[in-house]
């Protein structure tokens, strides 16, 4: 796939940033000498609103859009006379999050607030837009943690509500968070536009290594066909080589099965299960960390270990998945031990444990679907793991591809 035809309209076209005060939440947990990171929304708050005044406003949010204290950032706004706030727009898993992978809460009224709240999932284009129409708010904000990965899909939920705001003449205000996984580099392949769903809408890597404000930007710059009128609220304190547990921020799981900042960090790689038929450990208490089927045994580990990836080791593990595949039957696997953050490249780890996996156990095969393509972004790394590719092969053949993404990519970049 090539990148070169992408028409980069640059960061004025874009929108940006608002560069607002101090936050007003209590801090958390003292890091790296007292530093903490001050979200997009602490910074919004304590510049009074005033990117929001006189604006009917709606959130796109879910359980992840809390302060420093805890408090969600619905409540908090709720309670403020100086927001209008009049609707809330759930994604995947709910507002409250209250919903499994593949599912939504549905439109209801919001016990706690008494606000309705509207439901954004599988929703985009003009559907997606009456919904911002119908809910008579003049400007959408979006606060949702992201776990930097293609395929998380509350990326392609901004995607879309900013091309529904736009389509309804609305304002679009982004809230940034953190990258939990930093903001190094992007790795991994390239979405080819023939590949498009939910879990990759256009040509971005598989391991972005961008905050959300940094897509939005992204977005509006080189793939919308019109751009929306975007603001984005910067962070303060966050570095681009920051994980999680740097920032002293409190971690919410942004899903069911991302419990942890742990499980982001592999997830751009070990999500690849989900096109296999292994079980990428849904149903354990650690998702995509543990990944397995019947009939593995300590070969693959072994194999696994013997490619001498960076910064991880692999080890021999049984367990019994309570949902999902192999509900309640005993499989065998392997844990995924990170001993290097630094070292760790997730994406050229899942490719490493495919390889290994198939040529360790004979009953290895892709799921029917090639839900795998999709995931990847091509055909690309299937036929070649099938065609005997080994790791760095299959790594290699993305090689130009995310060049030319990176290179893109640093245009939108707010942070260092």
């Amino acid at each position: 796939m090539n990148l070169s035809g992408l028409s980069r309209r640059g960061l004025l076209a874009a929108g940006g940033a608002l560069g607002v005060g101090a936050a007003v939440a209590p801090a958390a947990a003292a890091h790296e000498g007292g530093r903490r990171v001050r979200t997009g929304f602490e910074r919004l708050a304590a510049d009074g609103y005033r990117a929001l005044a006189g604006e009917r406003v709606g959130v796109v949010t879910n359980p992840t859009g809390i302060t420093a204290d805890v408090r969600h950032v619905v409540d908090v706004m709720h309670a403020d006379d100086r927001v209008d706030l009049v609707a809330v727009f759930g994604p995947e898993h709910g507002f409250r999050g209250t919903a499994q992978a593949g599912g939504s809460e549905g439109r209801y009224d919001d016990p706690a607030t008494g606000l309705p709240v509207y439901d954004t999932y599988l929703k985009s284009g003009q559907p997606l837009a009456d919904v911002f129409t119908a809910s008579g708010v003049d400007t959408v904000v979006f606060d949702i943690q992201d776990a930097g990965a293609r395929f998380y899909t509350y990326i392609w939920t901004l995607y879309d509500c900013m091309v529904a705001a736009e389509l309804a003449g609305k304002r679009f205000v982004v809230l940034d968070r953190p990258n939990p996984v930093t903001g190094r580099a992007a790795l991994g392949p390239v979405l080819d536009r023939a590949f498009a769903t939910f879990v990759g809408r256009e040509p971005i890597a598989q391991a972005h290594g961008m905050t959300v404000a940094e897509l939005a930007l992204l977005f509006n710059g080189e793939f919308l066909a019109r751009p929306v009128e975007l603001e984005t609220v910067r962070m303060s304190g966050w570095r681009r080589a920051d994980f999680f547990d740097a920032t002293g921020l409190p971690w919410v799981p942004p899903s069911p099965n991302m419990p942890t900042a742990d499980t982001a960090l592999v997830y751009s790689g070990t999500c690849l299960f989900e096109g296999t038929n292994l079980s990428e450990g849904r149903g354990t208490t650690r998702p995509f960390e543990l990944l397995g089927a019947e009939g593995i045994d300590r070969r693959w580990a072994e194999a696994a270990n013997a490619l001498g990836l960076p910064g991880v080791r692999f080890r021999e593990a049984y367990f019994a998945p309570t949902f999902s595949k192999f509900q309640g039957k005993t499989v065998g696997g392997v844990q995924v031990h990170v001993h290097d953050r630094a070292d760790f490249d997730p994406v050229r780890t899942g490719i490493g444990l495919l390889v290994s996996a198939r040529r360790s156990w004979s009953g290895f095969a892709w799921r029917p679907d090639n839900w795998i393509d999709k995931l990847t972004g091509s055909t690309r790394v299937r036929t070649m793991i099938d065609a005997g590719a080994d790791t760095d092969e299959v790594v290699g053949a993305w090689g130009a591809d995310l060049a030319a993404f990176r290179a893109v990519r640093r245009e939108y970049l707010l942070y260092r």
